[in-house]
């Protein structure tokens, strides 16, 4: 049963890309949290679309949590006005707490730093381990080859066809985030079998 949305983690780039759309989303997404009294986590940093989309919810008076590893803290340069900045020893600390305070996952445009953590939290989602939704804000076709490896790897029998809606994606802000809201985790048995040990 779809449940209230709080707070939505976003996992996205420490730079801005290639195009100038990438920060534009990542700004109205930001914008469109804080209308919606969502609050934002997010990596921490004040540089790329970290920045950019934790400016944005700041801007629009909502709220922006933080959570950074020490030894990033310059590397991404820690944002230091945001609601809360949590710093965090290592990595698995950040995934781990960000995790925690999230009710559903974004990724926009990011490195592998960003598809890395999109699929942690998808892999946990299809362990059972949480049932809240995992989406992929698709910008300008950005994630379009990535959705094609996971219809790829269902067609080739390594995600079970019943995980596939475990995988959100829009291209507009709105609509993900509607996506998000609605969402039913799908009741799915063991991704393996024990006769298959």
């Amino acid at each position: 049963m779809p449940t209230p949305l709080r707070f939505v983690c976003v996992f996205c780039g420490s730079s801005e890309g290639l195009r100038p759309s990438y920060r534009r989303v990542a700004q109205e997404f930001g914008a469109l949290l804080a209308r919606r009294n969502v609050g934002l986590v997010f990596g921490g940093g004040r540089v790329g679309l970290m920045g950019a989309v934790a400016d944005a919810v700041l801007a629009a008076r909502g709220q922006a949590i933080g959570v950074i590893p020490r030894t990033l803290v310059e590397r991404e340069v820690g944002h230091t006005g945001l609601t809360k900045l949590h710093i965090v020893e290592t990595m698995h600390e950040r995934k781990a707490l960000m995790a925690s305070l999230s009710d559903a996952f974004v990724a926009l445009p990011g490195g592998f730093g960003t598809l890395e953590e999109f699929f942690e939290v998808l892999t946990w989602s299809q362990l059972g381990l949480h049932g809240k939704p995992c989406g992929l804000l698709n910008v300008d076709g950005y994630y379009d080859a990535l959705l094609a490896l996971v219809e790829h790897a269902v067609g080739e029998k390594f995600v079970p066809a019943a995980n596939r809606s475990m995988v959100l994606s829009d291209t507009d802000p709105e609509g993900l985030l509607e996506r998000l809201e609605a969402y039913d985790a799908p009741r799915v048995p063991r991704w393996i079998s024990r006769a298959q040990t």
